[in-house]
């Protein structure tokens, strides 16, 4: 057996029951360092399998090779598992491996609660990094979802190899969405030393936000309360 498990953004209290009960059927973890060093108080009693950033084939081979002796495996991502995360690759290189899909809170959900009400309406993920997709094609999809008025969770939005891409990515957006249209940046999402950030578009600072920030920028209904931002979802409410 596989499990495929989405931890969360960070903490255990953001960890579904789901996600606690595959990890702690499992005889083996397997993940990327930086996410079993999350849940090491979990897993200290496990056979732990981890290493760095951009070997998911090793792991995922791995995961394989260890099912097939019999024992239980938890291939982990961070947040949910399908969602920028190991399930589709585990899917894509299993053949008779008994594969189960575990869902975990995302991101985007975690940093909208911070946020306020940010995604009450249709909204998309969008990465801006390009290690896996073409550029062009990555500005292509802020066009498309700001024209068409969703509201956007930016992954990935800034990093030092990439200090340009989140401000190009905004000047596509001032095409499409008004200059007082809310952003949120939520950095550490899940984890110690939380830091939120609410300005808008006209206003964001790009030099607060790295690849620990999510940044959701809102629709044309979207506006701030109270520090929160708010999106409406789509019927009028009188009070």
């Amino acid at each position: 057996m596989i499990y495929v498990v989405g931890i969360g953004p960070g903490s255990q209290e953001t960890m579904t029951y789901q996600a606690m009960e595959a990890i702690r059927k499992s005889d083996v973890i397997v993940g990327y360092k930086t996410y079993t060093n999350l849940i090491e108080d979990l897993i200290k009693d496990k056979e732990v399998v981890s290493n760095g950033m951009k070997q998911e084939i090793d792991r995922v081979k791995k995961a394989m090779e260890i099912s097939k002796t019999g024992k239980t495996v938890a291939v982990i991502s961070s947040g949910d598992a399908g969602v920028y995360g190991m399930a589709g690759l585990v899917l894509e290189l299993s053949e008779e491996e008994e594969v189960r899909i575990i869902s975990g809170v995302t991101a985007s959900t975690a940093a909208a609660a911070v946020l306020g009400a940010p995604l009450m309406h249709d909204f998309c993920h969008i990465s801006l990094s390009d290690l896996l997709t073409p550029l062009d094609l990555i500005y292509k999809r802020v066009a498309l979802a700001s024209e068409g008025d969703f509201v956007i969770c930016i992954y990935n939005p800034r990093s030092k190899g990439r200090p340009d891409y989140l401000k190009n990515a905004f000047d596509i957006i001032k095409k499409y969405k008004s200059g007082f249209t809310p952003v949120g940046i939520v950095k550490n999402v899940g984890r110690e030393n939380l830091e939120m950030r609410i300005s808008t578009i006209d206003t964001i600072d790009y030099e607060s936000v790295d690849m620990l920030s999510i940044v959701i920028v809102g629709n044309s209904s979207s506006y701030i309360k109270n520090n929160k931002i708010i999106t409406k979802r789509g019927y009028e409410t009188k009070y």
